[in-house]
């Protein structure tokens, strides 16, 4: 994939405002377990990161993939893992399916705020009984008059707790099975009935994540993104592009991981040499900076087919995978080569080893990538999900 002059340009302009406006409250933020998120949102909208692929008619940049993409390596800058996921969220997780198929007046309502960091928004998909099963979502969407009355729960929500709306994935049907009877709605989080709790995790603290409970929550059913019953549909359309933004989110902070060590370890003496002098420590770090490499080459690869306009489900899923377990590999080898200041709460090794747990679990954890890949190898036996 050839990088532009305006790829580059968004890179350092995303670059630098990580290191100006996030890197200097990372701590403080981390300790709070939130960030201002209208504020920086607002700051991120003004400055136009938060529709760049999004129609120009609703404040977008009307750009393809590609600079997502690029946005999401940029974040990578970042001092923590937290505050660039509720980026992602508001950019590539929550408003791709409205985005493409939501009608007219519901982008002005919803997607055109969202852009412009006046709103923030969260996907409701993950319950407690059903995290990468999206097939077994137990929350209901009956009709009533006009309306769509709601009831259930979702879990672990990024932005749950200030999000201003809600794409939630809802049963509009008993009927059609359970890939033909879900919805996407838009839900506004000032509805009667909605109850937030907040979750404490092991890593990924500064973005405020929330179990959300729903009784009896009435939304018009002009809420409704694209056609009833297309919901599961619609999610695994927007699956693909999280996935590849969160490959893509993944490299730079790999690659800082990796930089961060090797100076560390340069200085760091035992035994009469440094630290990275002994043969298992270079080769281990030159081949990790070739596994992220390899993660970007395919990562780049996947973008580059989705942007014009192939199915990348394979790749992405992939990359996925990869992600998931080369951020767990590159962090813990790094945090070993610490030693015990590598332990430390407030290192960066140990918050990216923290962090970087998340991302075999969310949006589909490696298991579920794996099933994915073996069905379109044509390796997966009958009936195995």
């Amino acid at each position: 994939m050839k990088l532009t002059q305006e790829h580059r340009a968004l890179s350092d302009t995303v670059v630098r405002f990580v290191r100006e406006e996030i890197n200097p409250h990372v701590a403080e933020w981390e300790r709070a377990e939130e960030f201002p998120s209208h504020a920086l949102f607002k700051r991120l909208g003004d400055l136009g990161l938060l529709g760049l692929k999004y129609p120009e008619e609703y404040g977008g940049a009307g750009l393809d993939f590609s600079y997502s993409m690029v946005m999401a390596e940029a974040l990578g800058e970042c001092n923590c893992g937290g505050v660039p996921m509720a980026i992602g969220v508001q950019t590539d997780m929550c408003t791709p399916a409205l985005a493409r198929f939501g009608s007219d007046e519901l982008r002005r309502e919803f997607l055109a705020p969202t852009i412009a960091g006046d709103y923030v928004g969260c996907l409701g998909v993950s319950e407690a009984g059903g995290g990468s099963d999206v097939a077994a979502v137990k929350t209901t969407a009956r009709k009533e008059g006009s309306d769509y009355v709601i009831n259930g729960s979702k879990m672990w929500i990024t932005n749950g707790l200030k999000a201003d709306w809600c794409c939630l994935l809802a049963n509009t049907s008993d009927q059609g099975g359970p890939h033909k009877n879900k919805s996407l709605i838009v839900v506004p989080m000032d509805a009667p009935g909605i109850a937030k709790q907040k979750i404490h995790k092991v890593g990924m603290n500064s973005s405020d994540t929330a179990q959300l409970f729903f009784d009896n929550v009435r939304v018009p059913q002009r809420h409704l993104i694209g056609q009833e019953g297309m919901g599961f549909m619609f999610q695994m359309m927007q699956f693909q592009e999280e996935r590849l933004w969160g490959a893509a989110s993944s490299l730079r902070g790999l690659d800082r991981l990796i930089d961060l060590t090797i100076d560390y370890t340069r200085q760091r003496q035992a035994f009469g040499k440094s630290i990275l002098d002994n043969q298992v420590v270079h080769f281990r770090l030159a081949e990790l900076r070739t596994e992220v490499e390899a993660l970007r080459a395919l990562t780049y690869s996947a973008v580059e087919q989705y942007v014009s306009g192939k199915d990348v489900t394979r790749l992405a899923s992939m990359a996925k995978l990869k992600c998931g377990r080369l951020s767990r590999e590159v962090a813990d080898s790094c945090l070993q080569y610490w030693g015990g200041m590598g332990y430390t709460l407030d290192n960066p090794i140990s918050q990216a080893w923290r962090d970087n747990r998340l991302v075999s679990i969310g949006a589909g954890a490696d298991e579920v990538m794996l099933g994915i890949i073996c069905k379109l190898e044509g390796t997966l036996p009958k009936g195995a999900h």
